[in-house]
């Protein structure tokens, strides 16, 4: 009866990520090219490639959106690549040809869940588990392990109910939100995948408490927090004089004065990164543009007017911003940078001893935040989501609440008034990382959860396959959002 269970965990797992948005390929991923290629894509190769060095895994693959468009490069035209031994990205098309935005793929999403069944259904193609990351591949997850019993975890990265509450906070109108994010959508997407989801994965304890609690759908029984990873291999704090010329060389058409210590933010140009409202703050303080410089990398941008309007609008404000507060000489925003470039950005700001700023409206999760702190970078980051929980185990700097230009503004100026305290936080965040936020310990904590649900099913006496895996709701309670 059991042996089904037993041969599926002797020969190893079988995962199948989608993630649909963005442009996703194994080599040069191009972070911060638009609002749709950012940490997540990073966090869902880099879970991948960790996965398949285990050797409890006997195959992980990525389905993403093929895109045939001379607008980006062939690679995302390919409908196969292969990321590392036992890994692949599976591109299928769906929808236009082009490349499009995720705010766009709502009326696609169907077809992909339909040619995903197919794909599945054929010889040597089934999996034990689906992975769906945000709300498209949550919509689409959903479909799938319905109509052929295969278990489902769901990561929203970013919610669309908390997104909507801080953007209206941040002072847009509900119709502006609906318009530009395609909200409602988004909501019901992710309440029909936490309806389905055997598993939800959740980054922070905000998250899982407070986030995933505002959907009728939700249930904590089903919840655990796994808190993401960062790569010791490329972020630590040991850097040397060639990496940081070539940072100066990077930086040094826009500054006046380079030594000074930087504030430095690394985010895609989008409105929940909240960019605009960091420059106000320096510009208006005499205070930080006497003691600091600020460096933005914003991703890559060759024509403006080819990016898209969301963009588009947080350069014009950038650009305003500096010219309203005469800041030239002392804001950094180069056009390009080489993503091999991004550890030294932060070893270079250590060096400087400046510190590493996120003032986005909501951030659940909080990458870049791992990185600075791998490398010992202090932080001032949003007092929400992942920072609240790297604060609470790091203890490297402050948390402010960003909606207010006075409290952004006076936590800038105290963060880096004290030296000492400066290089406490630093320590602080180099030990903490190495402890709490390794890929190691996430790719434990990940399949441990997988193993534990085949014991769970096991002990009653159900059986597992690929493609034929299911739970009744009722028995999906293996996992708490108590789970450390």
């Amino acid at each position: 009866m059991l042996s089904a269970v037993w041969e599926v965990l002797r020969m190893g797992i079988r995962l199948l990520h989608l993630h649909l948005h963005g442009l996703l390929r194994s080599r040069d991923l191009e972070l911060g090219r638009d609002a749709d290629t950012g940490g997540q894509t990073l966090y869902v190769m880099d879970l991948v490639r960790s996965l398949a060095k285990r050797p409890e895994v006997a195959q992980v693959d990525v389905v993403t959106r093929l895109v045939q468009d001379s607008n980006v490069a062939g690679d995302y035209g390919c409908p196969q690549e292969q990321i590392v031994p036992g890994a692949r990205i599976l591109r299928f098309p769906f929808g236009p040809d082009g490349y499009l935005r995720k705010e766009l793929l709502w009326p696609h999403l169907e077809e992909l869940a339909d040619r995903l069944v197919q794909h599945l259904r054929r010889p040597g193609q089934g999996v034990d588990w689906l992975h769906a990351h945000y709300a498209d591949a949550g919509y689409v997850g959903a479909i799938v392990s319905r109509r052929l019993g295969i278990p489902l975890i769901f990561t929203g990265h970013s919610l669309g109910r908390e997104k909507r509450r801080r953007l209206l906070a941040a002072g847009l109108d509900l119709q502006q939100v609906e318009q530009s994010y395609a909200m409602s959508s988004r909501i019901k997407a992710e309440e029909r995948a936490l309806a389905q989801a055997d598993l939800v994965i959740t980054s922070t304890r905000q998250e899982a408490d407070h986030q995933y609690s505002c959907y009728g759908q939700y249930s904590r029984d089903r919840a655990v927090v796994v808190p993401p990873g960062v790569d010791a291999t490329r972020f630590h704090p040991n850097g040397s004089p060639q990496e940081r010329a070539s940072v100066e060389t990077l930086l040094s058409p826009f500054l006046r004065v380079p030594e000074k210590p930087p504030l430095l933010a690394i985010s895609r140009a989008v409105r929940r990164k909240n960019i605009p409202a960091l420059v106000e703050a320096f510009g208006r303080s005499t205070e930080l543009r006497e003691r600091h410089n600020l460096v933005l990398i914003l991703g890559c941008r060759d024509d403006l007017q080819r990016q898209e309007a969301q963009q588009r609008k947080v350069f014009q404000q950038l650009f305003d911003l500096v010219d309203r507060y005469e800041l030239y000489g002392m804001v950094a925003y180069p056009k390009r940078h080489r993503r091999g470039q991004i550890p030294a950005l932060y070893r270079w700001a250590v060096h400087r001893q400046g510190m590493f700023v996120n003032p986005a409206l909501t951030e659940p999760f909080g990458l870049t935040l791992l990185e600075a702190a791998a490398c010992g970078l202090p932080m001032v980051a949003t007092n929400d989501g992942g920072p609240r929980d790297i604060h609470a185990r790091c203890n490297n700097g402050l948390l402010v609440d960003v909606t207010n230009p006075v409290d952004l503004q006076t936590t800038l100026e105290q963060a880096s008034a004290d030296s000492a305290r400066w290089t406490r936080w630093s320590e602080n965040g180099l030990n903490s990382v190495n402890r709490h936020f390794s890929w190691d310990a996430h790719v434990d904590s990940y399949l441990a959860l997988l193993q534990q649900q085949h014991h769970h099913v096991s002990s009653l006496g159900s059986v597992a396959a690929p493609v034929s895996v299911a739970w009744p709701k009722h028995q999906r309670s293996l996992v708490s959002s108590s789970a450390p």
